[in-house]
């Protein structure tokens, strides 16, 4: 794995701009309204911090930029300003204190991560999209303003919220998210995405209620980092788990195939790619856009311009002309009945299940030699 201080690096020596793509099967998409040259989209990760990280990453086949969040509680400052409250309080629920983050944490404050987006804006030609984390409707959805003023092409709303109020329904929390876009959407004119995560009880009919909201596009999923436990010293651990191939993308596939061509939203999959194989079966199930964070983060920029030309080989070899062809083949709107579909494939799954011939015949033979 590449090392992140190294990508980080501000000092990265001149590069070779890669061959470009050879002629042949064109890979032009259109998401959240803006033209891109592909669907490989960077998604949001620390590799926006660095300028001449971000020129690679354009030389070398991304269409488009997600920086990564700046969240509500540097905005807002209040509910930072009640952590180092109960840091002052000597000993008090030590265990708990140690999920917030310090102020010194964010990389980029307020104010820097503005002028990130103009540094950004000058140094390539490819649309670079903001990304605002919160939960709560109230005036750090202002920033929308500054972030649109700033230059920033889209807007991503990453809601991440975790509801462990035994008291707040599930419809409190679809109304929520729903008036966080509605604020948003008056207050800037640029794209907005809303980047979900996968717990919503009805996510098709959310997608709708988002979509009246103002919302141009949804990104399917945000992945639920989940912290460790330090059973030592009763401390929660920041535990990042880079995605592995496989490991999360047939649910993004599931639902894009479901929610593609149902509504006017532009589908971004974001999760488990790491293959041009994966963005193709993205692309068949409705996705605009692909985003790409753990493959970069593990293998560097140059991977892009590999994935790029296996899509490109991939499509030449299947005869298509464009990518455009493939975009939603496999949508269940073309599907007469898609529950019973659903159900169909369900059951025939579980019944086509076998156990391990090895471990079967072991037990029949010990079962033999009981009798």
């Amino acid at each position: 794995m590449k090392d992140l201080n190294a990508i980080r690096n501000d000092s990265i020596p001149p590069h070779e701009s890669p061959a470009p793509t050879p002629e042949g099967p064109s890979l032009r998409t259109i998401y959240l309204g803006l033209d891109l040259d592909s669907p490989l989209v960077v998604g949001a990760s620390p590799l926006c911090d660095n300028l001449g990280t971000v020129r690679c990453l354009e030389d070398y086949g991304a269409s488009a930029i997600v920086m990564h969040s700046l969240f509500e509680e540097q905005i807002t400052g209040e509910q930072l300003a009640s952590i180092y409250v109960m840091e002052s309080i000597a000993g008090a629920y030590a265990e708990a204190r140690s999920y917030f983050p310090r102020a010194d944490d964010y990389k980029l404050g307020p104010d820097q991560y503005l002028e990130q987006i103009q540094r950004i804006k000058r140094a390539v030609n490819m649309p670079c999209i903001a990304s605002l984390n919160g939960t709560t409707t109230g005036g750090w959805m202002n920033y929308a303003r500054y972030i649109e003023q700033a230059g920033a092409d889209a807007l991503e709303l990453n809601i991440y919220h975790i509801p462990t109020d035994p008291n707040e329904t599930g419809e409190q929390v679809e109304s929520n998210l729903v008036e966080i876009v509605k604020q948003v959407r008056a207050a800037i004119k640029i794209p907005i995405a809303v980047k979900l995560g996968p717990f919503f009880s009805s996510i098709a009919n959310l997608a709708g209620k988002l979509e009246l909201a103002g919302a141009n596009g949804l990104v399917l999923f945000n992945r639920f980092y989940q912290p460790d436990i330090c059973i030592a010293d009763q401390t929660a651990m920041p535990n990042l788990h880079l995605s592995e191939a496989g490991e999360t993308l047939l649910l993004r596939l599931r639902w894009l195939a479901i929610l593609s061509k149902r509504f006017n939203l532009s589908l971004a999959c974001s999760g488990g790619v790491h293959s041009a194989e994966d963005v193709i079966k993205a692309v068949m199930c409705g996705a605009n856009a692909v985003q790409l964070v753990s493959v970069l983060l593990k293998n560097g920029p140059a991977v892009l311009m590999r994935i790029k030309k296996e899509i490109v080989d991939t499509l030449k070899a299947l005869e298509y002309r464009s990518i455009e062809q493939i975009q939603g083949s496999m949508s269940m709107i073309n599907c007469p009945d898609p529950r019973t579909f659903e159900r169909g494939n369900y059951m025939r799954i579980l019944q086509s299940w076998r156990p391990d011939r090895a471990w079967t015949q072991d037990v029949t033979l010990k079962s033999l030699g009981s009798r």
